[in-house]
């Protein structure tokens, strides 16, 4: 990805959501809800304080997310879908153990 995000900004790609319940019903497109998980792709170098030092960012890419249902801005880059979000908009962070085993 030629695209590098400014100040306290994070480049996220939504982890797509189960197409079955657990009782294996298919959901279609159209009902199912958008993920508000995601993987950090890309950081900006992070935002600056009242005198003008330099805040880095908490969050590296390859990070599992996890964020607000209306965070962001999304955009197309390279034909791929992906949400650009200040670093406030995140809520945490998961634990990679965890994110294997859901994803398992």
């Amino acid at each position: 990805m030629k695209f590098r995000p400014l100040h306290d900004r994070v480049v996220v790609e939504r982890i797509t959501a189960d197409q079955k319940t657990a009782g294996g019903i298919i959901i279609p497109d159209s009902a199912q809800e958008k993920p508000q998980q995601g993987k950090i792709i890309a950081v900006g170098p992070g935002g600056r304080d009242e005198n003008g030092k330099l805040i880095p960012i908490d969050v590296k890419p390859g990070d599992l997310v996890l964020f607000g249902k209306w965070s962001g801005t999304e955009v197309k880059i390279d034909g791929q879908d992906f949400l650009i979000m200040k670093e406030s908009d995140i809520m945490g962070v998961l634990d990679a153990s965890v994110a294997k085993k859901k994803a398992a």
